[in-house]
């Protein structure tokens, strides 16, 4: 059984022109949504050249609600891109405070050998010299 790689294919282009945007407005997503909007405005104005005639008002309210929507899953993407930089970076933070806990540990482990060794070496060496 084939599926169709269309939907796919959509959603890389669709994934790949929003890293373009926002790659271009330095990952901030107002600036990327004013590039594509500005970009879409061109691409429009070129179309309307071609065809050679002003585009009709229902195309230009669709094109409005397009950008719109195509704003608004942009704003939720970055909110989810956010969220998971806040939950990676606490997740890391938390990690490197059990690894340093664990660490301090085992440095006291490894002097309180030390230590006993030293205190039991000490014993030894006054013995040989008769004091206690």
């Amino acid at each position: 059984m084939s599926r169709s790689r269309a939907p796919i294919l959509i959603a890389t282009a669709a994934a790949g022109g929003v890293g373009y945007y926002l790659y271009s407005a330095g990952g901030s997503p107002k600036v990327a949504q004013k590039e594509f909007e500005s970009d879409a405005h061109k691409a429009a104005a070129k179309i309307r050249g071609e065809v050679g005639h002003p585009p009709h008002v229902e195309g230009r309210k669709e094109g409005i609600k397009l950008g719109k929507d195509v704003g608004a899953k942009i704003d939720n993407a970055m909110e989810t891109i956010d969220k998971d930089l806040s939950k990676a970076k606490h997740e890391t933070e938390s990690y490197a405070k059990s690894a340093k806990a664990e660490t301090l540990k085992k440095i006291d482990e490894i002097d309180r050998k030390v230590e006993e060794g030293a205190a039991k070496s000490k014993g030894y060496l006054s013995s040989w010299f008769g004091s206690k």
